[in-house]
C-alpha cells in the first residue's frame, strides 16, 4: 500500500517526552509560585512596606528563572528523549529488517531478540517461530511437488511406452494394450483425487457440522469388509459415542483410510484390525490398532510423509498411491487434531486420531 509519508514514531516519542517534561516542569513551577506568594503579601494601595519584597519584586526574580528551567527542560526533553525512543525501538527496527528478508524470499533469517521477556521480545519469539514454520512448510511443498511430479509422470510414461509398443506392433492384440491403459488411467486418476482432497484438507474449505466418529467407524468398517475378507484380516469395532465437529465426507475418509492401511499392511490370512472410539477430557479419540511386523521408529516417523508406503515402494493393487496417512495428517490438522503413530505391542502399528469435542 502506498502512503504518504510522516513523522518517524522516534520523533513522536521525542516530542511526546519533551511535551511531558514541559508540562511537568511547568506544573512544578506553578505549584513554586503559588507557594511563595503565601509568604509575601501585595500591599494595599497607595501604601508603601518600608522592609521586605514585594509580589514584584517576586516576580521580576522568578520569571528569568522560570523561563531558563524551561528551555532547559525543553532542550533536555529533545536531547533525552530522541535518545531513550532510539534505544526503545532498537529491537523494531532489527523485527522490521527480518521482515523485510522474508519478503524477499529469505525465510532462514532469525531475529535472535536477546535480553529478558518484554513486549518486543514476544513480538520477535513468535515472528521467529511464524518464519521457522514457514520455512518448513516451503520445504515440505517443495517436496511435495517434485514427489507429486514424479508419481504423476510414472503413469504417463507407461501409457506414453504402451502406445509406442502398439504403433510398432499393429499385429499385437489390443485387449491386453486396453487392460493396461486402463488399470494405469485409472491410477493416474486415483493419485489426482487423492492430490484434490489432500489440497481440499489443508485450505480447510469444508462446513463444519456434528458428526459421531464412533458411526463414522462403522461404515467405513462396513465398506473395506470385502477387503479385509479378501486379504484374510478379522476387523473389530468398540467404542463409545464420539462426537466431533468437522466435515462428515473428510472424517469418513480419514477413517477409510486409516482402515485401508490396516488391512493392507497386515499379516496375511490371519490379522486382525482393532477399531475403538473414545472421549477423554475435552477431546474424542479413534484409535485404529493392527497387527504386523515390527516397525522401527525412524521408519513410523516416516509414514505421514507424502508417497511413502510402509516398508518399501511397493505396487499392487491395493498399494494405493502413498497418500494415505498424510491425507489422515492433514483432515485431522485440518479439525484441529493430532495423530499419533506408534508401534504396537506385538508388531504392526498403532494410529491414534485426538480431535476437539463438540
Amino acid at each position: 500500500m502506498d502512503r504518504p509519508p510522516g513523522l518517524s514514531v522516534r520523533l513522536k516519542l521525542t516530542l511526546s517526552y519533551a511535551g511531558f517534561l514541559l508540562i511537568t516542569g511547568a506544573l512544578l513551577l506553578a505549584t513554586v509560585w503559588v507557594f511563595l506568594l503565601r509568604y509575601v503579601p501585595d500591599p494595599p494601595p497607595g501604601r508603601r512596606i518600608p522592609m521586605g519584597p514585594t509580589q514584584r519584586d517576586l516576580l521580576d526574580a522568578f520569571l528569568p528563572r522560570a523561563a531558563q528551567a524551561m528551555t532547559f527542560l525543553l532542550i533536555f526533553g529533545l536531547i533525552g528523549g530522541w535518545v531513550l525512543a532510539g534505544r526503545m525501538l532498537a529491537p523494531l527496527s532489527r523485527i522490521t529488517d527480518a521482515t523485510r528478508r522474508a519478503a524477499d524470499g529469505s525465510l532462514a533469517h532469525r531475529i535472535w531478540l536477546p535480553g529478558r521477556r518484554d513486549e518486543f521480545r514476544e513480538l520477535a519469539d513468535a515472528f521467529d517461530a511464524m518464519l521457522a514454520r514457514l520455512e518448513a512448510n516451503m520445504a515440505e511443498q517443495q517436496r511435495f511437488a517434485a514427489n507429486a511430479s514424479h508419481e504423476l509422470r510414472t503413469p504417463l510414461a507407461i501409457t506414453q511406452t504402451l502406445l509406442d509398443v502398439a504403433h510398432s506392433d499393429p499385429e499385437r492384440a489390443t485387449s491386453e494394450l486396453d487392460r493396461r491403459l486402463r488399470a494405469v488411467n485409472a491410477r493416474a486418476i486415483e493419485l489426482t483425487e487423492a492430490l484434490l482432497l489432500l489440497s481440499r484438507a489443508d485450505q480447510r474449505s469444508f462446513v463444519r457440522e456434528p458428526v459421531d466418529l464412533s458411526l463414522v467407524a462403522e461404515e467405513a468398517t462396513e465398506t473395506l469388509l470385502p477387503l479385509a475378507e479378501k486379504h484374510g484380516v478379522t476387523m473389530q469395532t468398540s467404542g463409545d459415542v464420539a462426537p466431533a465437529l468437522g466435515s462428515p465426507a473428510l472424517l469418513l475418509q480419514m477413517t477409510t483410510n486409516l482402515l485401508h492401511n490396516a488391512i493392507v499392511h497386515n499379516r496375511p490370512g490371519n490379522g486382525t484390525v482393532q477399531v475403538t472410539t473414545a472421549v477423554r477430557a475435552g477431546s474424542v479419540v479413534l484409535t485404529v490398532e493392527n497387527t504386523g511386523e515390527e516397525l522401527r521408529p525412524e521408519l513410523i516417523a516416516t509414514l505421514t510423509e507424502p508417497f511413502q508406503r510402509g516398508t518399501q515402494r511397493i505396487r499392487s493393487d491395493q498399494a494405493g498411491v502413498g497418500l494415505g496417512l498424510a491425507i489422515v495428517q492433514s483432515i485431522a490438522r485440518a479439525h484441529d487434531g493430532t495423530l499419533t503413530l506408534r508401534p504396537g505391542p506385538a508388531g504392526g502399528l498403532r494410529i491414534t486420531v485426538e480431535l476437539p469435542v463438540t
